[in-house]
């Protein structure tokens, strides 16, 4: 939790971000990722200085859980001073208890934020789902609560003035919006008139721009003409010299080709980031073998 210290900007976690992605594809499969194709919406996580505090956040706190698809785990929710935004006790269930910090108990629009992040963790917990270290684990937390449907509310607690400054979650506000877009690719969902906060909708705004980059790479079809002209010459040079084809951090790379070798392109897939691998031949239609997205390309 980011309170009035400069709140970090841009990109830097968006390769975890990508495999994050990846790895709910492959733990959830497509039909899995499918089920959870409507966000939770902001009146069933709405919260007003009226409301009862504690009767408010286990609303709240039902209401994710359900989202989440966790019908048999109940949450035990109370408040402290702590350093941290929130804490879960991770157990075999049924019960999980979450803490809060006890600023939460002024700020209440953004509790749901914080139980969201929570709760993602027990459902990430039940599915034996995690990254090595702590930091690329939170992250995983971050992109799987924002793809399944409940991160919104994480980029909605996003403030930012010339005077103060609060952001909760590991992702950057951007990386934020890329997740949102992700998924906003994915369900035809626009979560634009949720923010209350100006501030997350320009930080969804640049990571929608960074999301549609990845479907504007070579070789998909919808690549532009610089694009699709460097990769032209990338491709005459890896067909004349096999031993120099990788893709030298392009976002696709060449392997093969030679005299009695295919030369072959591989790439990531826009929707799940798996990679892809193709025959070097012309214009072809393929399908990702993870998410089953199907792809214009001209290899």
């Amino acid at each position: 939790m980011v309170n009035g210290s400069e709140v970090v900007h841009g990109f830097p976690h968006l390769d975890t971000v990508r495999e994050a992605i990846t790895a709910l594809y492959r733990r959830l499969s497509p039909d899995g990722i499918l089920s959870y194709g409507a966000s939770v919406p902001p009146a069933d996580v709405a919260f007003s200085d009226q409301d009862d505090l504690h009767l408010g956040t286990q609303r709240v706190a039902r209401a994710l859980v359900q989202q989440l698809r966790l019908p048999d785990a109940r949450m035990i929710v109370s408040f402290r001073e702590m350093e941290h935004a929130a804490s879960v006790e991770l157990t075999a269930g049924p019960e999980y208890f979450i803490e809060l910090n006890d600023r939460f108990r002024r700020h209440r629009r953004d509790i749901g934020a914080a139980l969201a992040h929570e709760i993602m963790h027990v459902l990430l917990h039940r599915l034996d789902l995690s990254f090595a270290g702590t930091r690329d684990n939170e992250i995983l937390t971050d992109t799987a609560t924002t793809y399944l449907g409940a991160g919104w509310l994480l980029l909605d607690a996003f403030r930012e003035d010339r005077l103060s400054s609060q952001k909760l979650g590991y992702l950057t506000p951007e990386e934020f919006g890329y997740v949102l877009a992700k998924r906003s690719e994915m369900f035809g969902e626009d979560p634009s008139p949720w923010f209350t906060s100006p501030q997350a909708y320009t930080a969804f705004a640049r990571g929608r721009a960074q999301a549609q980059q990845d479907r504007r790479q070579p070789p998909l079809t919808a690549a532009g003409w610089a694009g699709r002209r460097r990769y032209a010459k990338e491709r005459r040079r890896a067909q004349e010299h096999p031993q120099a084809a990788a893709g030298n951090g392009s976002p696709y790379a060449f392997e093969g080709g030679g005299p009695d070798g295919v030369l072959k392109v591989s790439f990531a897939c826009p929707t799940c980031r798996q990679r892809i691998r193709l025959p070097v031949r012309g214009r072809v239609r393929a399908r990702c073998g993870l998410c089953r997205t199907v792809l214009e390309c001209d290899t």
